[in-house]
């Protein structure tokens, strides 16, 4: 795998630890902007979970289209912050916002993706204080936060998965659009997939964290944690994107998604990146940048239609 400066920034933003680089050189929010930082959005016990939101400060004429962003990092690393991301979303007319959740050393699956439906419902609850438009909200996240997004395009309406976490329960999590960067889709044979095991804490890996132990002992939650469980022909539009060369979520995950999906009758498009591993940059085929315009294409067409 290659490790230039790109793709170590492109990586560091995906799997949510571009706070730590970001730190070094202080963001300066640009001028037309308002971000809002750490803002609670629920509270789990004494647990507060928290957002950030970015958005255009002049008035809107109507409500504006919403991006969610959840940040990766083998839910259990990264974080919410992502300024740059969120103001440069702002500035293509977006309200965008990233979201904290649970990570598995705190609690284990489904806590994670009943916190990202409490933060879309909150978002949904609060759509006139910033201009929203409650049914127009796409998600963006990368690694474990493609699984999250992805996990939340296909469960709607699955009860099990909606959980109470901030109430608002008159409002929907439901989402127009998802984008998945090389987020896992099987968490029943992710690790046979890719053949071995990674980073294990407290002798498990970051999967088997997720659901509470070994795949094998815990069949049940993983295939409750997994995307394609729910996929029917209710699902929103998906723009999955994926390294050909991903030796920690191989690329099978995301190509059984796409499969399920056109199989279901849902609009997707599969971008498998040459040369790629787990995360982009200029020397991939597409080169990141384009990426990037092509997940610009899709939410305009997603959102802004």
């Amino acid at each position: 795998m290659r490790y230039s400066a790109p793709m170590i920034c492109c990586v560091l933003l995906l799997v949510g630890g571009l706070a730590s680089a970001q730190q070094q050189q202080p963001f300066r929010v640009p001028e037309g902007i308002t971000l809002k930082s750490d803002m609670v959005f629920a509270k789990v016990g004494d647990r507060e979970l928290h957002m950030d939101i970015a958005y255009q400060t002049e008035a809107p004429q109507a409500p504006r289209p919403c991006v969610v962003y959840i940040h990766g990092g083998a839910w259990c690393a990264g974080t919410y912050h992502a300024p740059a991301q969120l103001c440069n979303l702002a500035r293509q007319g977006y309200i965008a916002a990233s979201i904290e959740y649970r990570l598995t050393q705190e609690a284990i699956f489904p806590a994670q993706i009943h916190d990202c439906k409490g933060a879309l419902r909150f978002l949904r609850a609060h759509a006139a204080e910033y201009g929203l438009n409650p049914d127009k909200i796409g998600v963006w996240g990368g690694s474990a936060g493609g699984h999250l997004v992805a996990l939340i395009g296909t469960s709607g309406g699955v009860k099990e998965l909606e959980g109470e976490v901030g109430g608002n329960l008159d409002q929907s999590s439901a989402v127009q659009c998802v984008v998945d960067f090389f987020g896992p889709s099987d968490m029943t044979t992710v690790v046979s997939d890719r053949g071995r095991q990674l980073m294990p804490i407290n002798g498990l890996g970051p999967e088997e964290a997720l659901v509470g132990g070994k795949i094998e002992e815990h069949l049940e939650v993983a295939k409750a944690a997994s995307p394609v469980t729910y996929v029917d022909r209710t699902d929103p539009p998906f723009l999955i994107c994926h390294g050909d060369q991903d030796n920690v979520v191989p690329l099978v995950q995301s190509v059984k998604l796409d499969k399920a999906l056109r199989d279901a009758g849902v609009e997707t498009t599969m971008v498998i990146v040459k040369g790629a591993g787990h995360g982009f940059d200029e020397q991939c085929d597409p080169p990141f940048s384009q990426i990037l315009l092509q997940v610009g294409d899709f939410l305009a067409r997603a959102l802004k239609r």
